[in-house]
């Protein structure tokens, strides 16, 4: 092959990559779409009936809707790989759906201005940071590490809060959870770019799309908690 000929087929086979990793991130950001169109239709059509918000929140039943989507989550990470891709697609919307439940309480604390505040600052922190992860050529790994540390941390303090009920500390956590999970968002997303250019040479494109949904619940959970923190963080302005 003379060095023209080479040259071409590199040049053609990175055309291919960058092609396949545009329709690989075009997917990722659809299949995320997808679950937060449903979370939100489970979330309004559950938090505007205050006899579902009472049958649920009012009852023992909240505690099972509130630590079920953590544990289907932990379940869901470690099995989807060995799932087939559409099983775990209905599994990640069936995700979705739980997490709505889960969150309808919003729909009873908040107003619709405080909602629609929340969601567009989040969606425009969500864009930037994810355009950063995509494009940067740094890397984060280093940055990863860090923030995935202080989630578990975070996980934990809520959890205790929740029995605490700490105002102060509730304010606290959500503040410093809007910084890790935007940290999270660029993070998540370099390493998202980065797995399907591995797993692609090395598993095939099949392996790479069930890494490309466990991509797009990464980023969904980055969203969704921003959001919800946010939103606690407007509230607790407002009072």
């Amino acid at each position: 092959m003379t060095e023209s000929q080479f040259a071409r087929t590199a040049t053609a086979a990175n055309i291919d990559i960058d092609a396949g990793l545009r329709a690989h991130m075009t997917k990722v950001y659809g299949l995320m779409a997808v679950a937060m169109i449903i979370t939100g239709a489970v979330a309004y059509a559950v938090g505007t009936s205050p006899t579902l918000l009472m049958a649920i929140f009012a009852t023992p039943l909240k505690w099972v809707v509130m630590f079920a989507p953590l544990v289907v989550v932990f379940i869901f990470g470690s099995k989807i790989m060995s799932m087939k891709y559409e099983t775990a697609q209905l599994v990640f919307w069936a995700f979705a759906a739980l997490v709505g439940l889960s969150i309808s309480y919003i729909f009873a604390i908040y107003t619709g201005i405080e909602i629609g505040q929340a969601f567009f600052s989040t969606a425009v922190a969500f864009a930037a940071l994810s355009l950063y992860g995509y494009t940067t050529k740094r890397n984060l790994g280093p940055l990863g590490s860090f923030l995935i540390i202080g989630v578990v941390g975070l996980i934990v303090v809520s959890i205790i809060n929740i029995f605490m009920a700490n105002e102060g500390l509730s304010i606290a956590i959500s503040a410093i959870g809007v910084l890790l999970f935007a940290g999270l968002t660029a993070y998540d997303t370099q390493n998202i770019k980065n797995t399907y250019l591995q797993l692609r040479i090395a598993q095939g494109e099949e392996f790479a799309a069930k890494a490309g949904i466990m991509g797009a619940l990464q980023l969904y959970l980055n969203f969704l908690n921003m959001f919800i923190m946010l939103l606690h963080l407007m509230g607790a302005m407002r009072e």
